[in-house]
């Protein structure tokens, strides 16, 4: 009977754990976002870094990142950032478009609808993986003490 009331007891407190305790034991928060976002007018994508707490510009898109968490490395690969989206078009007041959790393995599960503008979490980070300067240009995969690869020989040679 003691072993039933453990048991019991146990599934209790399960049941009526504060979910934000049950929710952090389970994931890992980081302090970066790395989301994608695209204009459909032009096909441009750009790759946005946003501290958690902090908003990137996307053309009349402000991109809020509320949070952003990863699984632990034993369970399955997920990234989560809680973002917070807002539009201010010329000559309109600024607009709510999304608020809400989106993951990097599943876009389509919460998506901000827009009809110019898309955007999706790509990862969370504890850094961002290049500097913002570097942004623009393709990394190099040089390692140190050796010379970069000649280029291709053309073709026929």
């Amino acid at each position: 009977m003691a072993a039933w009331s453990a048991v019991g007891l146990a599934v209790l407190a399960a049941f009526v754990a504060d979910p934000r305790e049950a929710s952090a034991a389970v994931t890992i928060d980081r302090p970066f976002a790395i989301l994608q976002a695209l204009d459909k007018i032009t096909a441009r994508v750009e790759r946005l870094d946003v501290r958690v707490g902090e908003t990137a510009a996307f053309g009349t898109l402000d991109v809020t990142v509320r949070a952003c968490r990863t699984a632990p490395p034993d369970e399955p690969p997920e990234d989560a950032a809680f973002l917070e989206i807002a539009d201010t078009p010329p000559d309109e007041e600024r607009r709510q478009v999304f608020s809400g959790w989106m993951f990097a393995s599943s876009p389509a599960v919460s998506a901000m609808e827009h009809p110019l503008y898309d955007v999706w979490v790509v990862d969370c980070a504890e850094q961002p993986p290049r500097a913002p300067e570097d942004m623009g240009r393709e990394p190099r995969y040089v390692l140190p003490g050796n010379p970069p690869l000649p280029p291709a020989l053309p073709a026929g040679r």
